[in-house]
């Protein structure tokens, strides 16, 4: 009978690793978000009209969700 063992070795410790936990948070809470230019915005509302026109006929409450949508710009 053969017995493997697993064994690892922690190079950072405890504290290295909430220091780093803490690191990403504040990197996650204070992201910048890339802000949407004018014309993918006017693309996107397109985008969505033309869908709420296509599906009118068969579901007139998808239509009226994509309108909203496209309305929130």
């Amino acid at each position: 009978m053969s017995a493997m063992t697993y064994t690892t070795t922690n190079d950072t410790g405890y504290f290295a690793n909430v220091a780093i936990a803490v690191r990403q948070l504040f990197a996650a809470v204070f992201a910048v978000q890339p802000g949407m230019s004018q014309r993918n915005k006017e693309e996107t509302i397109w985008w969505l009209t033309k869908m709420a026109n296509d599906c009118e006929r068969h579901s007139p409450s998808l239509s009226a969700e994509l309108r909203f949508f496209a309305s929130r710009g």
